[in-house]
């Protein structure tokens, strides 16, 4: 189905497995997705809650979304839950430091993720030396996660080649700056092992 999201935070329909779930509102109709989002609320889910269980596509529900890590949909926009993931979402907050509220957090993720008004992702020109790991840059057109000294070209099947970081110049980052941020503050993102 259409449902897995990439770094860049488009919605594609291939086989690899989620380690997340979450959503972004309403996005589908009958069994297609018909928009790109439906606000300012992107959030990244646990796939189980409480023994909660809710069939997908169903008419007037959010759409659910699969993440193949947290650093994907860290890349892609989107943050920890408050209810499902209330310690993560709480670590994640207490990092963006000032005890920001979640409205806060996903009007700022909002215009740092999007050019206003459109469904085009911003990219941010940063500098290599600043960036920490868990952060996607794009790369002559493909997504590749920063860890340690190297960098690993994600795919639609998941971690692939490993080549070194640069260590001069700037990148055109993918993940939000306000993540960025979170994730220089200590927030211990979930990465696949296969990036390592």
């Amino acid at each position: 189905m259409r449902n897995r999201v990439t770094p860049t935070g488009g919605i594609v329909d291939v086989p690899l497995r989620g380690a997340w779930t979450g959503n972004r509102g309403v996005l589908h109709e009958r069994h297609e997705i018909v928009r790109f989002h439906a606000g300012d609320l992107w959030i990244t889910c646990v796939l189980e809650f409480r023994g909660r269980w809710r069939e997908q596509w169903l008419p007037g529900r959010y759409t659910h979304l699969y993440f193949h890590d947290e650093a994907v949909s860290f890349a892609a926009g989107h943050r920890p839950c408050g209810e499902c993931r209330r310690p993560a979402y709480t670590a994640y907050r207490d990092a963006w430091g000032g005890g920001p509220s979640a409205t806060a957090m996903n009007r700022q993720l909002h215009r740092e993720r999007l050019h206003r008004g459109t469904h085009r992702r911003r990219l941010h020109e940063l500098s290599w030396a600043g960036l920490p790991d868990g952060v996607f840059v794009l790369r002559d057109d493909h997504p590749e996660l920063l860890l340690g000294d190297h960098l690993t070209e994600w795919t639609t099947t998941g971690y692939g080649t490993r080549r070194p970081r640069p260590t001069t110049g700037t990148a055109q980052v993918l993940t939000p700056p306000a993540t960025i941020a979170v994730l220089r503050a200590g927030y211990p993102v979930q990465i696949d092992d296969t990036a390592r």
